[in-house]
């Protein structure tokens, strides 16, 4: 297996990691917090939903990124696409655990 797709899975390995918290946190979120009446409870989420995109963009791409501009653009593009296909069949994993579960 290439290094870009070791790298992808991983990648796509972390993300998923990271979803489950932010997943986690949501569910749980009257447990943890409590409930919250004001306009703070709205904006929280949509800052959680903010910094989760950009911790997400950043492990997606800060990889290839650096592989770009280090005159390897075609292992950078393996890595996206390694990463994006792996989150596919993550995805499509999922699904079938929630549709057989």
């Amino acid at each position: 297996m290439k290094k870009e797709c070791k790298l992808g899975i991983l990648q796509a390995l972390f993300i998923t990691f990271y979803c489950s918290l932010v997943g986690l946190v949501m569910w749980k979120g009257n447990e943890i917090f409590g409930r919250v009446d004001s306009l703070i409870g709205p904006i929280a989420v949509l800052v959680m939903l903010s910094v989760s995109a950009l911790i997400c963009g950043l492990i997606v791409f800060y990889r290839p990124y650096k592989l770009f501009f280090a005159n390897k653009k075609e292992e950078a593009v393996n890595v996206v696409v390694s990463t994006a296909v792996s989150l596919f069949v993550i995805l499509l994993i999922l699904f079938g655990v929630m549709f057989f579960s």
